[in-house]
């Protein structure tokens, strides 16, 4: 099974830009990550204290909604999520800016068949809190269509906490990845053996030719940082 990034059309931002931009009847430039997570959670991704798991649940929504509205598009869409989950998911996490409601809503669609029978899978493997397990399942499936590693479509500081989310939220489906393969080729394993059906063709994977496919390494520069430092390399020297 393959997955299949999604084409999605481009939309106004909900953060406006500039008023020079507006008179010079220019589009608005699409907000960082960095920039929305920290007006979700009043400070950068790199500063969050996530030692608690209430304060690492709002971090992770926090990340994914981040990086999907800085993409362009309906944010809904993006992330995976229904008109009313975002609304749900805003009103309890972050109360405070209630004001990106309606537009985060608009357009929101469907979650395509492939990224249903992943969120299918997630959601039958919930282990706290059933209402934001819900969620993520269903923002964990739209985000995996995403070509990057899985953590980083996420928004998430690094692998690791992908990895502490599926602790947390689906324990059951993360205690079977045993031997630590990539999240996102693990969800379609998974839901290749749950069917009957026979992923690879090399019975062990050490002796696979694509071994580094499902196990490599999944090291990088989290998305917001990324964003952040470009912004920095492209500023005029004063």
């Amino acid at each position: 099974m393959t997955s299949m990034a999604l084409s999605l059309p481009l939309a106004s931002t909900p953060f406006p830009g500039g008023a020079d931009a507006a008179c010079a009847g220019q589009a608005s430039p699409l907000p960082s990550a960095g920039a929305i997570y920290r007006r979700l959670i009043g400070c950068a991704p790199a500063h969050a204290l996530v030692g608690d798991t209430a304060a690492f649940d709002r971090h992770v929504l926090a990340a994914i909604l981040a990086v999907s509205a800085s993409e362009g598009g309906p944010v809904a869409s993006r992330c995976g999520l229904a008109a009313h989950e975002i609304s749900d998911l805003l009103h309890r996490f972050f109360p405070a800016v209630g004001d990106l409601g309606a537009s985060w809503q608009a357009h929101a669609s469907p979650l395509d068949e492939e990224s249903a029978m992943v969120r299918d899978l997630l959601l039958a493997q919930r282990s706290a809190d059933p209402q934001v397990g819900g969620w993520l399942a269903a923002m964990l499936a739209r985000r995996a269509m995403e070509p990057n590693h899985l953590w980083e479509d996420l928004g998430l500081r690094a692998r690791d906490e992908l990895t502490r989310l599926m602790n947390r939220h689906f324990a059951p489906l993360a205690g079977r990845n045993t031997r630590n393969m990539r999240w996102k080729r693990f969800f379609y394993r998974s839901l290749c053996e749950d069917d009957g059906f026979v992923m690879c063709a090399t019975p062990v994977c050490t002796e696979c030719g694509d071994f580094t496919l499902c196990f490599g390494d999944e090291s990088g520069e989290s998305r917001m940082a990324e964003r952040r430092r470009s912004i920095a390399l492209a500023a005029p020297a004063s």
